[in-house]
C-alpha cells in the first residue's frame, strides 16, 4: 500500500515538469508567431492610417531647426571662441597633414610644376618599404600597383585616395595603439571603452560625416576625421586583446626579475603582442581606405570622388576603371601589412641562404631609392607620369562593351530576376512596414526585441523607436528596414549554404576563402558598378551589391562555428545512423547557434551601411535623404535626421542580435 501510494506522489511531482520544458522549447518561436499574426490582422484593418509618411521636399520643425542651426555655426564660425580655438584649430592641423602629404606625392607646391616626390619616386619608396617589412614578392607587388595606376591615367588620384589614407591611419594610430594598451592593461577602462567602440562600429560610414561638416566645414579635414573615427576601433580592439593574451606566467617572470610597470610593457608586452597588434594596424588601413572613398560625399578628392561622379552619371565604365583602381589599392596595402605581421615568424624558419644578406641588400635598395626620389624631384620625366592613359582608357571601354551586351543578352534574365525578388518579396514586406501604424511596427519591433534578446533588447528597441519618430523621416526609414531585413535574409541562405560546406570540408575552404578575405578588402562603393551594369539604377541593383558585400563575413562565421563543433559529437551521430543531412540539421547547425547569431548580427551591420551607399544608384529611402542633404543647403537638416535615423537602425540590429547571441550560447 505504501509502494502504491509513493508511486502517484512520484507521478504527480513528475507531470508539471515535462510540459514546462516542453513550453520553454516552443515558446520563444511560438511568440514570434503570435506577434507576426497579431501585427498582420491589425495591418489588415488600419492599412494607411498613421505611417507618418513624408514628402522628399517636405522638412519637419526637426529639420528646420537643423538648418537654423547649421546657418547659425555657419555665421559665427570666425567669431565663436569654440571655434576659433578648438574646431578652427583641430580643421587646420588635419588640413596642413594632408596637404603635407598631398604636395609630397600628389599635388605640386609653391611654384613647382609637379610634387615634390614625382611618380618614380613614389613607385621606389614602396617597392623598398614593401621589401623591408614584408619580402620580395610582396614588393613586386607593390610596384606593378602603383605602376598601374598611372597606366589607368589615375595617378593623382590615387596619390589623393593614397595621402588622405595615410593621414587618416597616422592620426587614428596616435590615439588607437595607446588606447588599446590602456584597455589591455585595465578591466576598469576596457568595461569604459567598449560601450563606445561598439557604438563606433555599429554605424554605417555614411553616418560620420554629416555631422562633421556642422564643425569641419566640407573637405580633407572632415574627411580624415571621419575615418579616424571609423579606423581606429580595430587597432584598439585588437591591440587590447594582444595584451590580455601574452602569457601570464612571462609577465610574472618578468616582475620576479624586478621589472617595472613600465619595463614590463615595453619589454615583454609589446613586443610578445607586436605581431597581433600588426594585424590590427592591418584592419585600420583597411578601414580607412573604405572611408576615405565613400567620404567623396563631402568633397574629399581622390578615387571616389571619380567613382561617385560616374555613378551619378551612371557611367560604368569610368566608374569601373576607377574601382579597379581602389581594388588594387586596398590589396597593395593589404598585403604588405599581413606580411609584416609575418615576416619575422616567417624568416626564422626560412632557411634560404640569402638571408643573412637580407642586411647589406636593404642598404643598397635605400640607396637605389634615394637615387629614385632625387630624378623624381629634379627630372620632369621623372615627376609627372609619362603616357595618356591609355590601359585606363581600354579598361573603361571594355566595361562600356560589356554593359552594353549584358543588357542586350542578359535583361531578360536580370530583370526577371529583379522583378521577382521586388514583386514577391521586397514590395509586400515594404508596404507591411511603410503602410502599418507607426505605432504597430514600433510595438511590433519592441515585442520581437523582447522575445529575441530578453527585456533589455526590447526596451533599447522601445528607446529607438521613439528616437525615429522623432527624426520625422519615419517612412523612409521603414523604407530601409525592408530592404535590409530582405537583403539580410538573403545573406543568412548564402552564409548557411557555402558556411556549412566550408566548415564541412578543408578542401572548400581553402579554395573559397581567399575569394572571401579578397572580397572584405573592396570598399562598399565597387560592389555598386558591376549590378549598376546588370540591373540599372534601381533599389535591386543596392540590395544585391548590400548582398554581395554582407556575405563573406557570414559564411566564414558560420564556416568557423560548423568546425567548432566537436568532432566526438559528430561521430556519434554518424555511429547512430544519421546520414549527412540530419547530421547538418540536428547536430552542427544547432550547437552553431551562438554562430548564426552572431553572423546575423554581423550580416545585418554590413548590409545596412551597403543598402544606404545603394542611395547613389536609386535605392532611395535614407540613402538619398543622406545623399540629398550633402548637395542640397535646403534639405541639410533632413539628411542629418536621416543619418541619425541609420544609426538608430542600427543600434537596434545590433543590440538584439547580440542579445541573442548571449541567450544562444548560454
Amino acid at each position: 500500500m505504501t509502494v502504491a501510494i509513493e508511486k502517484p506522489e512520484k507521478t504527480e511531482a513528475a507531470e508539471p515538469v515535462a510540459p514546462v520544458k516542453g513550453a520553454r522549447r516552443i515558446s520563444r518561436p511560438m511568440m514570434v508567431g503570435a506577434i507576426v499574426v497579431v501585427w498582420l490582422v491589425l495591418f489588415a484593418v488600419l492599412r494607411g492610417k498613421q505611417t507618418l509618411a513624408l514628402a522628399a521636399a517636405d522638412l519637419t520643425d526637426l529639420h528646420r531647426w537643423i538648418n537654423d542651426f547649421n546657418d547659425s555655426i555657419g555665421a559665427n564660425r570666425n567669431s565663436n571662441p569654440l571655434f576659433l580655438y578648438f574646431f578652427n584649430e583641430i580643421r587646420l592641423v588635419i588640413d596642413n597633414l594632408v596637404t603635407f602629404i598631398q604636395h609630397l606625392i600628389s599635388q605640386p607646391s609653391g611654384a613647382r610644376p609637379v610634387p615634390e616626390i614625382g611618380w618614380l619616386g613614389v613607385v621606389g619608396i614602396a617597392g623598398y618599404v614593401s621589401w623591408a617589412v614584408g619580402n620580395w614578392r610582396v614588393a613586386l607587388l607593390a610596384v606593378a600597383g602603383f605602376t598601374f595606376f598611372g597606366l589607368q591615367g589615375l595617378w593623382q588620384e590615387s596619390m589623393d585616395t593614397l595621402a588622405l589614407t595615410l593621414s587618416a591611419v597616422f592620426v587614428a594610430l596616435l590615439f588607437a595603439i595607446p588606447l588599446g594598451v590602456w584597455a589591455g592593461l585595465s578591466d576598469r577602462f576596457n568595461r569604459i571603452v567598449t560601450p563606445f567602440l561598439d557604438f563606433m562600429q555599429t554605424m554605417p560610414t555614411f553616418v560620420y560625416l554629416a555631422p562633421l561638416t556642422l564643425f569641419f566645414l566640407i573637405g580633407g579635414a572632415s574627411a580624415t576625421i571621419a575615418t579616424v573615427i571609423y579606423a581606429a576601433p580595430p587597432t584598439i580592439r585588437i591591440t587590447a586583446h594582444a595584451i590580455r593574451n601574452v602569457s601570464k606566467t612571462t609577465v610574472e617572470a618578468a616582475d620576479s626579475l624586478g621589472a617595472t610597470r613600465r619595463q614590463s610593457l615595453l619589454k615583454v608586452l609589446l613586443p610578445m603582442s607586436k605581431r597581433t597588434v600588426v594585424m590590427g594596424v592591418n584592419q585600420t588601413i583597411m578601414a580607412a581606405l573604405a572611408m576615405v572613398t565613400i567620404a567623396a560625399l563631402i568633397n574629399a578628392p581622390g578615387l571616389g570622388e571619380t567613382v561617385v561622379q560616374a555613378l551619378q552619371s551612371l557611367d560604368v565604365g569610368t566608374a569601373f576603371n576607377a574601382g579597379l583602381a581602389i581594388v588594387v589599392l586596398a590589396i597593395v596595402l593589404d598585403r604588405v601589412t599581413t606580411a609584416a605581421s609575418t615576416r619575422e615568424e616567417n624568416a626564422r624558419r626560412s632557411k634560404n641562404r640569402f638571408v643573412r644578406w637580407r642586411k647589406p641588400l636593404l642598404g643598397a635598395g635605400a640607396a637605389v631609392t634615394a637615387v629614385l626620389v632625387y630624378l623624381s624631384h629634379t627630372y620632369l620625366w621623372a615627376a609627372d607620369f609619362p603616357g595618356d592613359g591609355t590601359i585606363g582608357s581600354h579598361i573603361s571601354s571594355a566595361a562600356d562593351t560589356a554593359t552594353n551586351w549584358a543588357q542586350d543578352h542578359l535583361s531578360g534574365l536580370t530583370n526577371a530576376i529583379r522583378d521577382a525578388l521586388t514583386n514577391g518579396l521586397l514590395n509586400p514586406f515594404q508596404t507591411l512596414l511603410t503602410d502599418s501604424p507607426w505605432w504597430l511596427v514600433g510595438a511590433a519591433l519592441v515585442g520581437l526585441g523582447a522575445v529575441l534578446g530578453g527585456w533589455k533588447a526590447g526596451v533599447s528597441a522601445g528607446v529607438c523607436v521613439g528616437l525615429l519618430v522623432g527624426t520625422g523621416v519615419w517612412s523612409d526609414a521603414m523604407s530601409t528596414l525592408a530592404s535590409t531585413v530582405v537583403a539580410t535574409v538573403l545573406v543568412m541562405i548564402l552564409g548557411v549554404v557555402f558556411g556549412v560546406w566550408m566548415g564541412r570540408s578543408m578542401v572548400v575552404d581553402r579554395l573559397i576563402r581567399p575569394t572571401l578575405d579578397a572580397a572584405q578588402v573592396m570598399p562598399p562603393f565597387v560592389y555598386l558598378v558591376p549590378f549598376l551594369a546588370l540591373f540599372g539604377a534601381t533599389r535591386f541593383t543596392a540590395i544585391v551589391a548590400a548582398i554581395v558585400y554582407g556575405a563573406p563575413v557570414a559564411m566564414k562565421i558560420i564556416a568557423d562555428g560548423i568546425r567548432a563543433v566537436p568532432e566526438t559529437t559528430v561521430e556519434a551521430a554518424t555511429s547512430a545512423g544519421c546520414n549527412t543531412w540530419q547530421i547538418i540539421t540536428k547536430v552542427q547547425l544547432p550547437m552553431s547557434r551562438s554562430a548564426l547569431t552572431l553572423a546575423t548580427n554581423q550580416g545585418l551591420i554590413y548590409v545596412l551601411s551597403m543598402v544606404v551607399v545603394g542611395g547613389l544608384v536609386g535605392a532611395g529611402a535614407l540613402g538619398y535623404d543622406v545623399v540629398a542633404g550633402f548637395s542640397q543647403v535646403e534639405l541639410y537638416g533632413k539628411g542629418l535626421a536621416a543619418g541619425l535615423a541609420i544609426v538608430l537602425l542600427g543600434v537596434m540590429f545590433d543590440r538584439i542580435t547580440q542579445a541573442a547571441a548571449r541567450r544562444a550560447s548560454a
